[in-house]
């Protein structure tokens, strides 16, 4: 007999609007029950901004719960595919082709592996065995600039040009999306984010603050949260932090769970 694994896991997320801006036009989804957590970041201005990211996130709500690894992958992708054409027909419609649009990172997981998938600046990261990488490499003209050795990455979120991104949902007909497949490891530790909280925390502080939390993902969220509105966040902030558990075996005679997701380690806990 043939038994798979498949990872539990924990997750919470929240964003705030930040100590300077009136609106926020962040939005995260965290739907552990499905294998899903994602960050959008939207731009366009303070209407259209907030519109694109709901719009963003509210199509990945729809996703239905997977059944197989490629098509999970597949469905992911041609949600945003669809998402990016309907904010180009909603800036012809309503903004007079003004661009609209927002970035996003998602993150899925299913059984043993996980995939990144993202347009923008928007990041995901991950703390395995003590060790943070992140696993998304920003979409923007100043790491275009840090990959040609004219800045150093340090100075990167200070450079005038920082908020320029080169790649969005809504931005162009054609969307470009980048992906990553990992294996899942018990122990890991995901952070997604918008660039609210990595341009005020730094990689060494998202560390320790991860390593620290003792994979409470309510915690972790609140102490990002926290800090970044301790040192004054000019920019919308919002973080999802997702915990894997240790390894369960799957019965493939227990027709109850053969085609669902384990079930995630605490509720899900959540604030928008």
């Amino acid at each position: 007999m043939n038994q798979k694994k498949s990872f539990p896991w924990s997750s919470a997320g929240r964003s705030h609007v930040g100590m300077v801006r009136a609106i926020n036009e962040d939005a995260c989804l965290v739907l552990p029950e499905r294998g899903l957590w994602a960050v959008a970041d939207g731009m366009g201005g303070h209407e259209a901004g907030d519109i694109a990211s709901q719009m963003v996130i509210e199509t990945l709500q729809q996703i239905e719960p997977p059944t197989s690894w490629s098509g999970f992958l597949q469905t992911v992708r041609s949600s945003l595919h669809d998402v990016n054409q309907r904010l180009r027909e909603e800036s012809a419609q309503r903004y007079h082709h003004r661009t609209i649009g927002s970035t996003v990172v998602v993150l899925i997981a299913y059984e043993t592996q996980c995939a990144c998938l993202w347009v923008g600046d928007s990041r995901i990261y991950r703390l395995r065995d003590g060790q943070l990488q992140q696993l998304t490499r920003d979409h923007s003209h100043v790491q275009e600039l840090v990959d040609q050795g004219l800045i150093a990455p340090k100075d990167a979120h200070r450079h005038p040009l920082a908020n320029v991104i080169t790649r969005a949902v809504g931005s162009a007909d054609e969307l470009q999306i980048d992906e990553v497949v990992h294996p899942l490891q018990a122990g890991d530790l995901f952070l997604l984010c918008s660039d609210g909280l990595n341009k005020t925390v730094d990689d060494e502080e998202i560390a320790r603050l991860l390593a620290h939390s003792d994979h409470n993902c309510q915690e972790a969220v609140k102490a990002f949260i926290h800090l970044a509105l301790m040192r004054d966040a000019n920019d919308n902030v919002t973080t999802v932090v997702v915990n894997i558990g240790e390894p369960v075996e799957d019965d493939p005679d227990d027709e109850s769970d053969s085609d669902t997701l384990v079930n995630p380690i605490p509720p899900n806990w959540y604030l928008q």
